[in-house]
């Protein structure tokens, strides 16, 4: 199960806190002095600056466009580079598309699904395919959470044991709905018999990100194929190897072409065209605050296309005065710490009651320097590096703005070793609600600690921020869980854990954090019309 896959990460993670460290910490980035403290006693559990790396073994055999069901360059014939995030070396060069190539996997996908078998077969034939191809991503596991880890950089025991084995799990779990989609019978006012239809929307564009591209994937094409739609898919430019290995063992599993399309390329040339096309009927995007609100314009400027926008966080991770010390400072690092930091939904603003604040605030500086930064395909490995250049340096700067802010740094607060985009394990105290490391989403391996009294006030602090994706609460009261699971305005509230993200469970935000749920019964939603259809009754036995 899902579940259990990130279950046994936090377990792990637990299972490393005593892993030994290497190398020490690198000379700050500077900016005020007054925020240090103790930097040159701080070590770490890593040896990524002079550990040999292990070459992968996997072959990276797919990198052109998937147009109706077929690999193709692109139209340009141009290419761009994917990166393995541990050395920044080129790995591959990936074809790179243009809204000539979105025309043409738009038109593939729209004669597939106006003229095409796979709206029109029924839906236990189409639960069939999903769970071959189930099947095949469970045989080739390895494989393909291999190439996930080169070009993306988390560990490979996170990949191969929780990302691959969900991707599979979400997949069963649509293929069971396909065959349970359907209308109702609606009593009305007068002899009319009403129904209602479920129906597929039509063409999905779909834009992924960079972080989770499996798991993105599954969550995206899952249920879209379920409800019979078509698809032209947009991957991240920073990783599009999986996704085609994926969906060339969906084809191999009997997918008809034209069905799911693959688009590789950047966002100005292939996503800005896929968003504003007219005949894209539904569109799915994944990513930033600031680009899901220029692909919901691009939207409605078209053809006002509806639209799902999973985006950015800063979520809370609230311990309470009862809590276990000790148990919260791990859950409060995997909250964290998990992908690199790299989790819009990270638990990125930690409120510590004041009571347990000084002990937590020392047991989570311990946890991290002990956390194992190094190659991520190395046993044993927590955290790998950050995804490319621009996320690293992006990361940096907000580091040198907690400094100058005069926050607290307890530990990290550099690069780690001299190549690829690694970053120290960062943690804040003393940070202010008003801070920009309090605000903005940084998207790495940084921990911010504030201290709390009261619970209205932690209640109103942590819903002060313009996004409302997630929320943690550590407590052993069950009056305080219900309060705070209420007051919260978050689309998740985990209770005691973190992170659980199952297939049945709905994802999605309040506020700026996004529009719409994605997994379980509430993702169909996005992925259906329903039609009313009222016939005229004649002397009815009944109503």
């Amino acid at each position: 199960m899902a579940a259990r896959t990130l279950s046994y990460l936090l377990s792990r993670s637990r299972s490393l806190s005593s892993s030994s460290g290497a190398a020490s910490l690198l000379p700050s980035l500077g900016g005020k002095s007054g925020g240090w403290r103790n930097s040159n006693s701080h070590r770490y559990s890593t040896a990524a600056e002079v550990e040999e790396l292990i070459t992968p073994q996997v072959s990276i055999n797919y990198t052109q466009h998937l147009i109706n069901g077929k690999f193709v360059d692109a139209a340009s014939g141009k290419t761009f580079p994917a990166y393995d995030p541990r050395t920044g070396d080129v790995i591959a060069h990936v074809a790179e598309g243009d809204a000539e190539d979105v025309n043409r996997a738009v038109a593939a996908a729209r004669k597939a699904f106006d003229e095409g078998p796979w709206p029109r077969m029924t839906a236990y034939e189409r639960s069939r395919i999903l769970l071959r191809f189930a099947d095949l991503v469970e045989k080739h596991n390895d494989e393909i959470a291999a190439l996930e880890t080169w070009n993306n950089g988390k560990p490979y025991e996170q990949a191969a044991k929780a990302e691959v084995p969900m991707l599979v799990r979400l997949f069963r779990y649509y293929a069971g709905w396909a065959d349970k989609i359907h209308g109702l019978t609606v009593p009305a006012d007068g002899n009319y018999h009403v129904q209602t239809l479920h129906e597929p929307i039509g063409v999905a564009g779909q834009i992924i990100p960079w972080n989770f591209p499996l798991i993105m994937f599954a969550w995206k094409v899952g249920p879209a194929l379920a409800c019979g739609n078509t698809i032209v898919l947009k991957t991240a430019e920073q990783t599009p190897l999986t996704a085609l290995v994926v969906a060339k063992l969906l084809h191999e599993a009997g997918l008809p072409p034209g069905v799911l399309n693959i688009v590789s390329g950047y966002g100005p040339t292939v996503g800005v065209p896929l968003a504003s096309h007219v005949d894209v009927d539904k569109l799915a995007f994944t990513g930033s605050t600031d680009t899901g609100k220029v692909v919901l314009g691009l939207a409605a400027k078209s053809n006002l296309k509806p639209v799902t926008l999973e985006l950015g966080g800063k979520s809370p991770f609230i311990v309470c005065e009862d809590a276990d010390v000790d148990k919260a400072v791990e859950l409060a690092h995997f909250a964290l710490f998990f992908n690199q930091g790299q989790c819009c939904c990270a638990g990125s603003r930690t409120f510590i009651h004041e009571r347990v604040y000084d002990e937590f605030l020392e047991k989570s500086k311990k946890r991290a320097l002990r956390c194992v930064v190094g190659d991520p395909f190395k046993k044993g490995v927590e955290q790998g590096p950050q995804i490319d250049t621009e996320q690293f340096e992006k990361i940096l700067r907000y580091i040198k703005s907690g400094i100058e802010s005069n926050a607290t740094l307890e530990c990290g607060g550099d690069r780690l070793g001299s190549k690829g985009f690694y970053v120290q394990p960062t943690v804040f105290s003393n940070v202010q609600d008003d801070m920009l490391i309090a605000q903005d989403e940084i998207f790495g391996p940084v921990q911010t600690i504030f201290k709390f009294k009261e619970i209205d006030e932690v209640i109103r602090r942590a819903n002060s921020t313009r996004y409302g994706l997630a929320a943690g609460v550590f407590t052993q009261n069950l009056a305080t869980a219900n309060t705070l699971m209420r007051a919260l305005r978050a689309g998740t509230v985990w209770i005691n854990c973190f992170d659980v993200f199952d297939a049945a469970i709905p994802f999605g935000g309040y506020k700026m954090s996004g529009i719409g749920r994605e997994k379980g019964i509430y993702s169909l939603l996005n992925y259906l019309q329903v039609k009313a259809v009222v016939t005229p009754l004649k002397n009815p036995a009944w109503l």
